[in-house]
């Protein structure tokens, strides 16, 4: 899945010990859409190497892909939204809603009435 908008925060990086011994790093944001109702979307990137790679900065303007996973813990279920690739770029600008519209075809009304026809509706 995709989603497209600009970073309004970086949250504090975690990380930890796993239980076979490894360790393991985390950095979750926040993504605002540039929807009429903007959304905003918690995503995290896993691993050190990712987090240096995607370097992602508050302010930006990127097109996040990323996988949605669900697990449980202790009866309750919690949702996962791992990035795996960020596209730097603009988010496509659209015309606000009282634009006009240059160039665009006339359209005209048909006329459903003839001189001749009964009118037949009962009111």
């Amino acid at each position: 899945m995709e989603i497209t908008g600009k970073i309004i925060a970086v949250l504090p990086e975690r990380g930890g010990i796993s239980k076979t011994g490894n360790e393991w790093k985390m950095q979750e944001y926040v993504l605002e859409t540039h929807e009429q109702y903007p959304r905003k979307v918690c995503f995290n990137v896993f691993g050190a190497d990712k987090i240096a790679q995607f370097n992602i900065q508050a302010g930006e303007e990127m097109t996040v892909s990323f996988d949605i996973n669900a697990r449980e813990y202790q009866g309750r279920w919690y949702n996962d939204i791992r990035a795996w690739r960020v596209e730097r770029g603009t988010a496509p600008v659209s015309a606000p809603a009282d634009t006009p519209v240059v160039n665009a075809p006339k359209v005209t009304a048909p006329d459903f009435t003839t001189q001749n026809e009964a009118d037949d509706l009962p009111f």
